[in-house]
């Protein structure tokens, strides 16, 4: 399968145009090569975990009484 068949069956499906899936690169990923991640691990994750984000306590600050009259 070349590219082109790639990015046609992609826009077929998907609705996009052909120049969106283009910049995009989508590409036939080989099931023998385990260990290919096209993105790096160091990015965090762009998901919140609720259950663990309420387990944690917000953070407080105290004001005094001279930093709100502050002129």
């Amino acid at each position: 399968m070349t590219q082109r068949n790639i990015d046609n069956a992609v826009a077929a499906v998907t609705g996009e145009s052909l120049c969106v899936i283009r910049r995009r690169g989508f590409g036939i990923a080989d099931p023998a090569d385990v260990n290919f991640d096209p993105e790096p691990d160091d990015v965090p994750p762009a998901w919140l975990d609720w259950d663990q984000n309420d387990s944690v306590e917000p953070e407080r600050r105290v004001h005094s009484r001279r930093e709100s009259h502050a002129v």
